[in-house]
């Protein structure tokens, strides 16, 4: 063989070797990219970590009188690593699978044992790390989960991964829902109080570091969090639950009675603005009601009668008519419209008459007659007034107030003025006629509503909220004494005067009856009606105001009789509860000695015996003195307690448990459901306001 042959024998024997390598390369990578990918693309996931966001413990929303509007409790999700140490061995594992696999079966009661055998028997193949096992589970139930086969093991040897969420729940259900809201995250300005005090209620999110393991799951790294959250402030609201439960019920009858579309009820506290108790209820069905929207603080229709206040304040401000002015009743005729009363003329009476009775052509006609020439001398009283404007509420969701003034376009120069007198042709929320009303019971000052007093962390003050004042006087002190007697003239000469009047103390109010737009096929399609009844208690010194509106009742529409009811209801049981405005007459009893009482509490006895017209320290029967936190000494005196010790709230139920411990200054976590059985904090300790207490219900 030549040298030539046995070079290019050798070169294509290089050559060769190098092809094979090439491909042997090629097949490799082909096995690496399509047979291997899923493993070694799964492996790459699981070294992917994150740190991820935990949520804080939001903050509760509290009632005037420290009961818990609204709290979070804790619940857990269930987590399985199939491959944990205690179960690495299969022979451990298949041993006691089906045991654990019975009790779940047992105690959940959604698969059968055979089905849950075979779920976590597939788990274990799959080699997962982060089986979801049952989500929503409550402290009670993980007690007993942990005594499960397998889940028995201990926290690492049994796989079973506990991961706590929080829960937000109303421990008094419906009561004031709407107002209180909730939380949604699609919503850019929340719901209530929830979404309108997100930033203080939500608290400071934590951080935890999360792996990625196979299909997207991200499972935590360490049982516990990188960084802490921390809980978040507690709001105090200006809801008063007892008087909640009071307006919600009046108003819930009635809607049901009179088979009603909607309706809202607020009660709200003259000198402050307060809001003590708001309700809203839609029908969903049929004598079924539920509170889906706020109308109290949305719902923009016409006001009617219940706006001819204003009417009347601006004629008497502008000395146009006085109240012994005699005006026609029955009809009213202006180009385009005949005005008529729906109960029919009355003749010729006073101004006070007519608007204790109600009288539309009445009021049509003075507006008309006195401010035809110029009618932006009407319209100026009514911006003045702030009537046109937001009132710049707590709460979200306030609907801009619709009052016309001679510029705009839609303003007929012979028919919107008269229209407008009696409470057409212009868009007001209840809550902002009910305002309205609480001025004139104000001596002319006009303050917006309030919703929450303060917030607070940790039991101290962060935020007090003061009540801010739109406008100062809204009248003359002679028009503002007019005024509130023909308020109080309607309860016991006008309309008011066979449904809300009381011979017990004096109501100042005013009805109203509007027929409603039915879009925009306007008022002629169909005839549906408003009824409202606006006001405040006790007239001679105001302490509440009230308003009561209801739409489209099908039984009856007049505002008397249909809202009336209500407002009478609700003022009753309000009077009759609040000790400062219920001053009956002191009864006096013969000297027969005074009663020995039972273990109380001092001040309140006191309190009582002064109401009663007992004279006297109370006589204790008991040597240690009167009640938890006050005691009664040989004279009658009462001790002021020096220190302040945790309550004992052990056998309680949960709504019980959390005002006892809201009450004296603590926040609570809860876990379980049922009556406390035990509470980290025994009673009679003494700890700080503000700390934190677990209770424990079974």
């Amino acid at each position: 063989m030549s040298i030539r042959t046995n070079i290019l024998l050798r070169v294509y024997l290089a050559f060769g070797l190098i092809l094979l390598f090439a491909l042997a390369v090629a097949m490799q990578l082909f096995n690496v990219q399509f047979k291997q990918g899923a493993k070694w693309k799964s492996m790459q996931q699981t070294l992917s970590t994150r740190y991820m966001t935990v949520e804080a413990a939001r903050g509760n929303i509290f009632a005037v009188d420290g009961s818990l509007l609204a709290t979070s409790v804790p619940e857990y999700e269930l987590h399985m690593d199939m491959l944990a140490g205690g179960i690495a061995d299969d022979k451990v594992f298949y041993a006691k699978i089906d045991s654990l696999a019975l009790r779940m079966s047992q105690f959940f009661g959604d698969h059968t044992a055979k089905e849950y055998s075979m779920m976590l028997r597939d788990a274990r193949r799959d080699g997962s790390r982060y089986e979801l096992i049952r989500r929503k589970v409550g402290y009670q139930e993980l007690k007993k989960i942990r005594q499960f086969p397998i889940f028995n093991m201990g926290k690492y040897k049994g796989g079973l991964i506990i991961v706590q969420k929080n829960r937000r729940i109303l421990p008094f259900r419906t009561l004031a829902m709407r107002t209180i809201g909730y939380k949604n995250e699609n919503v850019k300005n929340g719901v209530g109080l929830e979404g309108s005090y997100a930033d203080y209620i939500n608290g400071e999110s934590g951080q935890r570091l999360m792996q990625r393991i196979a299909g997207g799951v991200w499972m935590p790294v360490n049982s516990e969090e990188e960084i802490a959250p921390k809980d978040g402030a507690d709001i105090m609201s200006t809801i008063d639950v007892n008087y909640q439960d009071v307006v919600q019920s009046a108003l819930l009858k009635q809607l049901i009675k009179s088979d009603a579309d909607h309706g809202a009820a607020i009660l709200m506290e003259v000198s402050t603005g307060e809001v003590r108790a708001v309700a809203n209820f839609n029908k969903i069905a049929p004598g079924e009601y539920k509170e889906q929207f706020n109308y109290a603080i949305a719902g923009n229709q016409d006001p009617g009668s219940t706006f001819k206040v204003a009417s009347y304040m601006a004629l008497l401000e502008d000395h146009k008519c006085d109240t012994n002015t005699l005006v026609n009743t029955g009809t009213y005729s202006v180009p385009g419209k005949v005005i008529t009363d729906s109960h029919g003329s009355i003749g010729v009476v006073t101004v006070k008459r007519a608007f204790e009775e109600s009288s539309n052509a009445a009021v049509a006609y003075l507006v008309n007659n006195a401010y035809h020439d110029n009618q932006a001398q009407f319209t100026n009283h009514l911006y003045n007034w702030h009537l046109n404007e937001k009132m710049g509420l707590q709460i979200p969701g306030e609907a801009q107030p619709v009052v016309k003034n001679p510029k705009n376009r839609s303003w007929n120069k012979n028919l919107t003025l008269p229209q407008m007198a009696y409470g057409y042709e212009m868009q007001l929320t209840p809550l902002k006629m009910l305002s309205f009303y609480n001025a004139i019971a104000n001596n002319g000052k006009y303050v917006t509503p309030i919703f929450v007093k303060e917030i607070r962390r940790l039991g101290n003050t962060v935020e007090h909220f003061q009540t801010r004042v739109i406008n100062e006087k809204m009248c003359s002190d002679v028009t503002l004494r007019k005024m509130q007697a023909m308020l109080e003239g309607v309860i016991t000469e006008g309309t008011g005067k066979n449904i809300v009047y009381n011979p017990l103390y004096k109501v100042a109010g005013k009805s109203g009856t509007a027929q409603v737009a039915d879009g925009n096929k306007g008022y002629k399609a169909k005839k549906q009606y408003q009824a409202s009844f606006c006001g405040y208690f006790p007239a001679d010194k105001p302490k509440y105001s009230l308003i009561v509106v209801i739409n489209d009742p099908k039984n009856g529409y007049y505002g008397a009789s249909v809202s009336g009811p209500v407002f009478r209801e609700v003022a009753d049981k309000v009077y009759s509860s609040d000790l400062q405005m219920n001053q009956q007459p002191q009864l006096k009893y013969a000297d027969a000695g005074k009663p020995v009482v039972k273990v109380g509490n001092a001040k309140a006895l006191n309190e009582v015996y002064s109401k009663l017209g007992v004279r006297g320290a109370p006589v204790s029967d008991s040597a240690s003195g009167m009640g938890e936190d006050t005691s009664l000494r040989p004279t009658g005196q009462v001790a002021k307690r020096k220190i302040i010790t945790v309550p004992s709230v052990t056998g309680m139920d949960l709504s019980d448990a959390l005002y006892v411990l809201g009450n004296a200054g603590y926040k609570v976590a809860v876990h379980g459901s049922g009556l406390v059985k035990s509470q980290s904090v025994t009673g009679g300790s003494i700890i700080p306001k503000g700390s934190k207490i677990v209770i424990e219900l079974e």
